[in-house]
């Protein structure tokens, strides 16, 4: 197989997409993890006005949801064959 014949699996476009996604979403599970529910932004799921409880559950599926974006943007770069 030559590289004439090799196409990418996803545009450059997805693969910088996902691999933002998944940093993001790391942002989100360490915001989780380092706050309270009362301190989290209102538009963040889990806040509670009043509360001490930290969410880590949501913390867990937001790093888990980062690596599931990586793995993907690592997929996207790989070559197809014609």
């Amino acid at each position: 197989m030559t590289a004439a014949t090799a196409t990418r699996n996803a545009p450059v476009a997805v693969t910088a997409l996902l691999v933002l996604l998944g940093a993001l979403f790391v942002v989100i599970g360490v915001i989780y993890f380092a706050d309270t529910a009362n301190a989290l932004p209102a538009f963040f799921p889990g806040h509670q006005a009043g509360s001490a409880h930290h969410h880590s559950k949501h913390g867990i599926a937001a790093f888990v949801i980062a690596v599931l974006c990586w793995v993907g943007a690592w997929f996207s770069t790989g070559r197809r064959a014609a």
